[in-house]
């Protein structure tokens, strides 16, 4: 790649915005008020607004390798503090995707230094849902029902901190965990029961605020 048409490309991009709306950009720099909090991958691929169809200002966003919320990170625990406690926004997303390097790097005994701890967050979850992954035969298969079990458990991760919680008690904030399919480019709602899942440990994690 040219680095120099990425400033060619920039020129273009704000010449089609001022098309349609001279003020553009004067009205973008007053400030965001985003109601969604975005929780992705890193991955070249998947990128919020876009595959999402919205605009600058509408998420804010977060991303890592495999879409990790792990409570002793501070950069996700800072992001997870600002946008819910100060931007006030009305939904966290925690989007993951199929054919993730980082869950693929996961389910292999493979030694990748700085990685390790990294990745050992999703050799948790792999873990916990030990049964369910080892019974399915398919590779392919298990591979993409544990890039579902991760995200189901990054969620419930989002769910055990003292912001969310607070959120969903007083203005009903609401968690979801997606699926984007890269092959087909659809975004796939998991549906997931976080009622049912939290109930049998929920006095462990709540701090103080009904569920």
């Amino acid at each position: 790649m040219d680095i120099k048409q990425i400033f060619k490309n920039n020129e273009a991009w704000i010449s089609k915005h001022r098309e349609s709306n001279d003020h553009y950009f004067e009205k973008l720099s007053e400030g965001q008020a985003p109601s969604i909090l975005y929780i992705g991958c890193s991955d070249s691929r998947v990128t919020a607004e876009e595959i999402m169809g919205l605009q600058p200002g509408d998420v804010f966003v977060h991303r890592n390798i495999a879409n990790l919320v792990p409570n002793t990170d501070l950069s996700a625990m800072s992001v997870i503090n600002y946008a819910v406690s100060v931007l006030k926004v009305d939904h966290v997303v925690v989007c993951g995707h199929y054919g993730c390097g980082g869950i693929k790097a996961a389910m292999e005994s493979s030694d990748l230094g700085i990685l390790n701890p990294w990745l050992r967050n999703i050799r948790d979850v792999y873990r916990i849902h030990r049964a369910e992954l080892d019974a399915i035969t398919d590779e392919h298969q298990r591979y993409q029902r544990l890039a579902e079990l991760n995200v189901q458990e990054q969620c419930i991760n989002t769910i055990k901190t003292a912001e969310v919680q607070r959120a969903i008690s007083e203005r009903q904030l609401t968690v979801h965990g997606w699926i984007f399919d890269i092959s087909t480019g659809t975004l796939k709602d998991l549906n997931i029961d976080f009622v049912g899942i939290m109930k049998d440990f929920v006095q462990i994690y709540t701090i103080g605020y009904k569920q």
